[in-house]
């Protein structure tokens, strides 16, 4: 017989939840909008969601969020008022008799694609997601890599310009020119017309030059934080996400070629760069990872 996870995405924007086995299967997926009031609304949302989903054989709760995680449960969540140091683990563990995780969605991430995803197997990942912000998953020898105060894989912040702007105090360097709102902002510039970072994309493919070169420029910066994370982690595989990532090659041709160029030599030819396969299912299966591994120990 199967043991079983509940796991649960809480995004800016939706939550999901799922039961999900110990061999990775997923099931009695739902998903609701994240109340825009924040809070503790959203614990009311998740638990509504929880109470249709069956309880046998369930071992542990697995939540991810974006933004920060402690290690006390507590989370920073910048997309969802009122998530500053808000007690999410504490609340959640006192409707449940089991253990209750709590991770940031990029560390979910990286877990999910090394457990079933193109990474399964391998020890050294680093996971980027690219979308409305950009964040990395990094596995080191199979571990986690947190970081002192678990800001490790922050990489929106890379410098990778010489120019420092306004905005890069708020949101960091790579994340203002290569997430979707900063590609939305340089080509309505450009443009003269509102657009989103989904907008350039399709008016690239549809052989629109200008919103073609912003791409082009997007990835080369991309491509300039990959080669960093190559030279100082020397992985051996980074998986892309997230929204951007999906641009497919009006991106990775790009940003591989722009990482070979920048990245330590040795290193990058033996790193592998590729998309992800398994999409926002990553997050559910990564944290559900983590909640089967908190679950096997609390048995001990």
């Amino acid at each position: 017989m199967p043991d079983f996870v509940l796991a649960v995405d809480i995004g800016g924007t939706n939550i999901r939840v799922a039961r999900v086995s110990d061999t990775g299967r997923i099931s009695h997926h739902l998903e609701a909008v994240t109340p825009p009031k924040g809070g503790a609304a959203v614990i009311d949302e998740v638990l509504k969601l929880l109470d249709q989903i069956p309880r046998q054989r369930v071992r542990a709760l697995g939540v991810d969020v974006p933004g920060v995680a402690y290690q006390n449960g507590d989370v920073w969540a910048p997309n969802i008022r009122a998530w500053k140091r808000f007690p999410l683990g504490g609340r959640l563990r006192e409707h449940f008799p089991f253990p209750v995780v709590v991770d940031s969605d990029r560390n979910a991430f990286v877990v999910g694609e090394s457990w079933k995803g193109v990474a399964r197997n391998c020890r050294d990942v680093v996971f980027v997601a690219v979308g409305t912000g950009i964040g990395a998953g990094i596995l080191v020898d199979g571990r986690l890599l947190r970081g002192r105060h678990e800001l490790a894989g922050c990489i929106g912040w890379m410098a990778v310009r010489d120019e420092f702007l306004p905005q890069y105090k708020e949101i960091g360097c790579l994340e203002s020119h290569a997430a979707g709102p900063g590609i939305g902002m340089a080509a309505s510039s450009r443009l003269k017309r509102k657009l989103t970072g989904q907008d350039v994309t399709r008016l690239a493919r549809e052989g629109n030059e200008a919103a073609q070169e912003i791409m082009r420029q997007a990835a080369c910066y991309l491509g300039m934080g990959l080669a960093n994370l190559v030279s100082i982690l020397d992985p051996e595989i980074i998986v892309l996400g997230g929204g951007v990532a999906a641009a497919g090659d009006l991106v990775l041709k790009v940003a591989r070629q722009t990482m070979k160029q920048w990245a330590q030599p040795i290193a990058v030819r033996q790193t592998r760069l590729v998309s992800s396969r398994l999409g926002g299912a990553a997050s559910l299966l990564g944290i559900a990872k983590l909640a089967f591994d908190a679950g096997a120990a609390h048995c001990k």
